[in-house]
């Protein structure tokens, strides 16, 4: 198999179902976001030492590829359409864990900056690209069917990514780098 087609040569992808859009498309934007998130994710899981942790994340890469593969689905394709990439348990996966991690951390009493470590740091990395990839998914639901779980799965993964960067950071006896509103001179 060829990596390379020459077809988007002219500045367009295909979608599943065969139509043609521009590369800078929402719904290419969606979908490539949440594939930029993936990437993260695989980076995140190539410095963890947790098992549950790596399982997880291995779980939610899974879960990722298959909402790219929704989000970059014409509408007119009804049966892939129709298959759900996320339900209830996949959402109730993440409440979870972020449950059992957060009966671990220390209470949280401050604002949080990235940093610490280096894997906690790329946790936060995947946060903000996991935010960007709701807001893109949100305006492509504003004029595309986009199901209503795949949006509640995002905004969650963000708040588990969150959480796992401080359970890493504490695993890894790494400080959390708290928010000081005074400014440093």
């Amino acid at each position: 198999m060829k990596i390379y087609t020459r077809t988007g040569d002219d500045g367009t992808t295909g979608l599943i179902g065969g139509s043609r859009v521009k590369k800078y498309n929402i719904r290419l934007e969606a979908y490539g976001t949440v594939d930029e998130l993936n990437s993260y994710i695989g980076l995140i899981r190539s410095m963890q030492t947790n098992e549950l942790a790596d399982k997880t994340l291995g779980i939610i890469q899974n879960k990722l590829f298959v909402i790219g593969a929704h989000l970059a689905t014409e509408d007119s394709i009804a049966l892939i359409k129709k298959q759900m990439p996320v339900v209830k348990p996949d959402i109730e996966l993440l409440e979870q864990e972020m449950d059992r991690m957060n009966s671990e951390l220390p209470e949280l009493r401050n604002f949080i900056l990235p940093g610490g470590c280096q894997a906690s740091s790329f946790c936060h990395v995947a946060r903000t690209v996991c935010r960007r990839a709701e807001r893109r998914i949100v305006e492509l639901s504003e004029k595309n069917d986009v199901d209503a779980n795949l949006i509640k799965f995002i905004n969650r993964l963000s708040d588990y990514l969150f959480v796992l960067s401080r359970k890493v950071s504490l695993d890894q006896k790494a400080p959390e780098i708290l928010w000081s509103p005074e400014i440093i001179e």
